[in-house]
Formats: structure tokens, C-alpha cells, sequence
């Protein structure tokens, strides 16, 4: 019975990501430079976990890497719009309204989206946005394994968990000194004190 209930875990985890990423990003090298788009104030880096509002289960991960330019890690995403080129999981362009609209794309009746954010040197963002632009296509439901690859090979980061599951890859990065986080909803009431 316990091997089942283990086997029916991993089955939900590995369904994080599942339907996400049915398309791949192959945005030009051109269009990634006229979209580029540098945020005024720190470096930093901010991970989003979106997590079921019934079951506390997570539905995806994602990182904003906000360094000489804003991009937004998505691995095995679904997010796209016209004005976002896509390169493979790496969104490039943006400005407070799409990192909005990607929230809110996250956030419904169903999910909401918790959001870690943390200062960072400007040579961590760099490396940051290095190591996610050269991670290339992400396998469906490997976005928290992914995202918790690149957060490893940096400094201050190398204690975050390998993991499979995108909440326990929050709960991770919430050990990182200095993160702040916010819960995002959209149609859905949270119970009091959640």
C-alpha cells in the first residue's frame, strides 16, 4: 500500500509540467536583441512555484533572471504572446506587464502563484542568465529539476535541493537568506492566514 501511495506521488509530481511545453521557442537571435529589456533597481533573481489552491500540490516552476537584461526561465512553459520571443524555454522582454501577464496566465480559480525573490551581484545575474539561455528545451515535467540545475551551479545557491517537485524546490529556496516572497491570486479567495 505504501509503494502505491509513493508511485501515485511521483505520478502527480511528474504531471507538474505535463501539457506545458507543447511547443518550443525559436525566436532569431534578432528578435531576442530588439526585445531585450534591462529593469531599472537590483540584480536579482525571482522563482515562481504555481500550486494547486485545493491540494497544495505544485503545478510548475519558472525563474525571472533580472540581470543586464529580464528574461524569464520557463522550462516545459506554455507561455507565449507575439511581443515575447521565445527561445527555447527562455522568455526575453520582460517589462512589468508581461512578468504580470505571466503570473496571471499561472494564477486562476485552480492555482495561484507563489513568488521568491532575492538580490543578487550583478556577476550572479549574469551567470544566471548564462546558464538559462545555454540550458536549451526542457523535458515536460522536469521544469523544477531544471530550474533547480541552474540555481546549483551558483554562488550562494549551491545548498538548493535536486527535486522533481516544484514546492519542495520553493521551500528550498526560501532558505536562501534574504528572499521575500508574495502569493499571487486571481478568482480564488484564500482561506484566512494562507
Amino acid at each position: 500500500m505504501l509503494r502505491q501511495g509513493i508511485a501515485v506521488l511521483a505520478l502527480v509530481a511528474l504531471a507538474s509540467c505535463a501539457g506545458e511545453g507543447q511547443s518550443r521557442g525559436s525566436a532569431t537571435p534578432e528578435e531576442v536583441a530588439r526585445a531585450a529589456y534591462q529593469h531599472p533597481g537590483p540584480k536579482s533573481l525571482t522563482l515562481y512555484t504555481v500550486i494547486s489552491n485545493t491540494s497544495g500540490s505544485g503545478g510548475h516552476t519558472a525563474l525571472l533572471v533580472n540581470g543586464s537584461q529580464r528574461v524569464i526561465f520557463d522550462p516545459a512553459g506554455s507561455f507565449h504572446h507575439h511581443e515575447v520571443p521565445r527561445r527555447d524555454d527562455v522568455l526575453y522582454g520582460i517589462t512589468p506587464a508581461f512578468e504580470l501577464g505571466y503570473r496571471s496566465m499561472h494564477a486562476r480559480p485552480a492555482y495561484h502563484v507563489v513568488s521568491q525573490t532575492v538580490e543578487v551581484s550583478p556577476e550572479v545575474a549574469e551567470r544566471a542568465l548564462q546558464l538559462v539561455e545555454a540550458n536549451g528545451p526542457v523535458s515536460q515535467t522536469q521544469c523544477a529539476s531544471a530550474t533547480a540545475a541552474v540555481l546549483r551551479q551558483l554562488p550562494g545557491f549551491e545548498n538548493i535541493r535536486a527535486t522533481l517537485y516544484p514546492v519542495q524546490l520553493q521551500k528550498s529556496f526560501q532558505q536562501v537568506t534574504g528572499v521575500q516572497g508574495t502569493r499571487y491570486y486571481e478568482d480564488f479567495t484564500p482561506p484566512p492566514g494562507g
